[in-house]
């Protein structure tokens, strides 16, 4: 006769609170987005050679089951996330934020783009 056991759902806070796969970094946010987007288990599993196929199946299943609790989650998160860059941002000493700001900006006559193998002559 077949035993049937409750399985634990293979999700683990990180140490910032983020929720990632047991035993590795990816996150429940990657596997349901990509799931999300159209991908089935099979290639999420592929795409994370971390994350084994059986668990891809548990935590989706936990999200289909739990979405709004879980998408509520992800929510949170990406706020938390939102205000840790925002604090992150703001910390920066002027003068660095300034310079680094400023390396992010394009060059007055924009970015140019060199013809590989091309020496220039004959044209």
């Amino acid at each position: 006769m077949l035993h049937i056991t409750d399985q634990e759902v293979p999700l683990a806070s990180d140490h910032d609170g983020v929720l990632v796969v047991t035993g590795t970094r990816v996150t429940l946010h990657s596997l349901v987005g990509m799931f999300e987007q159209g991908a089935s288990p099979e290639e999420i599993a592929d795409q994370f050679d971390s994350v084994e196929l059986p668990d891809v199946y548990a935590v989706l299943t936990y999200y289909l089951r739990n979405r709004e609790t879980v998408d509520a989650e992800l929510a949170a998160q990406e706020n938390r996330s939102e205000v840790a860059a925002s604090h992150a941002a703001g910390s920066l000493s002027s003068p660095l934020r300034k310079k680094l700001l400023q390396a992010r900006k394009p060059p007055r006559g924009g970015w140019t783009r060199r013809r590989r193998g091309f020496s220039g002559r004959g044209r």
